[in-house]
């Protein structure tokens, strides 16, 4: 297992970390919890030690397997969490205020809520779970923070960028109370590494890369035919002709790939983590195979730059969560 030190500091990350929005059972059907801990567990003796959840992953449900799961462990986790807007708006709209989104109190009240889930006594990272730039200087969350921090119950800050807008939150990072980004980042968006992941690099804030397989289009398992259960976001997500043109863009992908990969999904992982700017790379894994597939693929290290420079010419502008 490859490691990278988070922000400014000496906490080492594993290259490969794993995305716990699917063990929370939200929007996500198929997953349980024997099955989900017995990943957790498996992918800690791997060496992962970078857990990303959420609040709202399951109403708290994936942040108690993750607390859970370290405490049978009986080893420290790198754990993360995220508040939810207290509008319950996803993105935060252009014209909404700080106040109506993170004021104080929600800030400090649904993290102890994440902690008694959790059964920790702080949170690793705690992430804003939407953002939007214009509230950069606003004192409000900044306060917040710093009371959590003061009171033991937060290591670290960050954003969790709204999706497919990777500039939205450069100005909040220029504060220097931002240790973290975690942004969207696969073959089809490539967006964050014309600005973001250089601001990042300079100013030493780490990068959380979420979605490498594109919600399962950039791991080969969604095709013009594929069906998901009921009450499965990527019914809606891969609505319309939206699989049969995802699987038309992914096999051109496997083919530039050539011999240099062995599938699709590895090509994906492989080209997240070729960035320096990434510390580290959540793929949901629910199950035992994906869990040892991402980590072969992993250890791969690297694609070549030959296969970046031509994969260069796979970037796609669209926006499937609208």
């Amino acid at each position: 297992m490859e490691y990278r030190n988070f922000a400014k500091t000496d906490i080492q990350l594993s290259r490969l970390g794993f995305g716990a929005w699917g063990i929370g059972k939200t929007m996500w059907i198929g997953a349980e919890d024997k099955e989900s801990k017995k990943v957790l567990r498996k992918a800690i003796d791997a060496g992962i030690n970078f857990f990303d959840s959420a609040l709202v992953y399951g109403n708290g449900h994936s942040e108690k397997l993750l607390g859970e799961v370290e405490k049978e462990a009986g080893q420290e986790l790198f754990i993360t969490s995220k508040i939810p807007p207290k509008n319950y708006k996803w993105p935060a709209p252009d014209d909404s205020k700080l106040t109506e989104a993170f004021p104080k109190n929600h800030i400090i009240q649904q993290t102890e809520r994440s902690l008694r889930n959790m059964n920790r006594e702080y949170i690793d990272l705690q992430q804003f779970h939407v953002w939007n730039d214009k509230w950069a200087d606003n004192d409000e969350w900044k306060d917040a923070f710093y009371q959590l921090k003061k009171d033991g119950k937060v290591r670290y800050a960050g954003i969790s960028v709204n999706d497919h807008q990777p500039e939205n939150a450069i100005e909040t990072g220029k504060t220097g109370l931002i240790d973290s980004f975690q942004v969207i980042f696969n073959i089809f968006d490539q967006s964050p590494a014309d600005k973001l992941f250089p601001f990042c690099l300079e100013n030493k804030i780490s990068i959380i890369a979420r979605v490498p397989f594109d919600e399962g289009s950039l791991a080969g398992a969604v095709t013009s035919d594929t069906e998901f259960p009921k009450g499965d976001f990527r019914n809606n997500y891969f609505r319309g002709d939206r699989k049969k043109e995802v699987w038309e863009r992914a096999q051109k992908i496997r083919q530039a790939a050539g011999k240099e990969t062995e599938s699709i999904a590895e090509t994906a992982l492989r080209y997240v983590i070729s960035f320096d700017a990434v510390t580290t790379v959540i793929p949901g894994m629910r199950k035992e195979k994906n869990l040892l597939a991402n980590l072969k693929s992993g250890a791969k290290g690297p694609l070549s730059a030959d296969l970046l420079e031509e994969l260069k010419a796979h970037r796609w502008i669209r926006n499937f969560y609208r």
